[in-house]
């Protein structure tokens, strides 16, 4: 006879069972975990009724938050440390694929990715100032890409965007459709890449939200310290997803969403106005960052 009702001790293993005929294995692992662990959530708290539909009511304004331009769920995920669990989960799994032949050196850490990578920044040489007037202090950033073993990328790509010096990045301001303190750069035949941005600014992640009520709630502050985004591509190599942090920045030591990482800490140093490292003459004070990136070797 089948039976028609359980035990709350049960209902997991009754959920589960209702999965035996998926015909994806990778679905069914990873929902038989999710009912595991929520269900043990749900008794190790003695959730109530109306905490439940608390949290109902929380993930549907998460969901009402959502456009083009916003995803709440990501920021939901990055505040609750999950996104950079994810990145250091996926950074293990690339050291164990290599394990048989490691790389020669130590790769450059990745971080998260955030929401406002906007795909399409243009192309620009090197050199190009990308502050197009743009609040904030001038910086001049410059380094090389090369390998783990410390040969010199040719031709590697990094897409580069920050807020700016108020801490809003271009999709939160204006008509939303207008890039800016954004860009595409190949590094030259030695590996080379140096551009002209500004030093980023800490800024709150927003907080206008659902997830935003949730941090004041849990006694968190928003605040994120300064970064300048940079994704890397070569060929032959793991792409990389990753920022550079101002060293100097507040909240450094607090990211709101556990994105720091000791090894992608750089030195923003102050210059008088004059002549800058590539010859630029600069009639205002600015800044330098150097940062080296090393791509693992693609395991495919």
């Amino acid at each position: 006879m089948t039976q028609l009702q359980f035990e709350g001790k049960d209902l997991a293993e009754a959920v589960i069972q209702r999965m035996a005929d998926s015909p994806d294995a990778r679905f069914k692992q990873v929902l038989t975990s999710l009912v595991k662990h929520a269900h043990a959530f749900v008794q190790d708290v003695d959730l109530q009724p109306e905490e439940w539909m608390t949290a109902i009511e929380f993930l549907t304004a998460c969901g009402k938050m959502c456009d083009e331009k916003r995803q709440e769920f990501i920021l939901l995920s990055d505040t609750l440390g999950i996104s950079m669990l994810v990145v250091a989960l996926e950074q293990a799994r690339g050291a164990a694929a290599l394990k048989a032949n490691p790389p020669k050196g130590t790769p450059t850490e990745a971080t998260v990715l955030g929401p406002f990578f906007w795909e399409g920044a243009p192309e620009l040489p090197l050199g190009a100032d990308i502050s197009d007037h743009q609040s904030g202090e001038p910086c001049y950033y410059h380094g090389q890409v090369t390998d783990t073993a410390g040969k010199p990328l040719e031709g590697a790509i990094l897409d580069v965007w920050s807020g700016d010096g108020d801490g809003f990045y271009d999709m939160q301001k204006g008509d939303g459709n207008t890039m800016a303190l954004r860009a595409r750069f190949r590094t030259d035949k030695n590996g080379y890449y140096h551009y002209w941005s500004i030093k980023p600014a800490f800024y709150p992640v927003p907080d206008d939200g659902p997830v935003g009520g949730m941090l004041r709630r849990m006694g968190r502050h928003p605040n994120r310290p300064g970064h300048m985004h940079t994704v890397l591509q070569a060929g032959g190599h793991e792409r990389l997803v990753t920022h550079i942090f101002v060293s100097d920045s507040p909240y450094i030591e607090s990211d709101a969403v556990f994105g720091v990482r000791e090894s992608l800490i750089a030195q923003f140093k102050s210059h008088a106005a004059g002549t800058a490292p590539d010859g630029r003459v600069m009639a205002m004070p600015f800044h330098s960052a150097h940062y080296d990136f090393h791509l693992v070797p693609s395991s495919a």
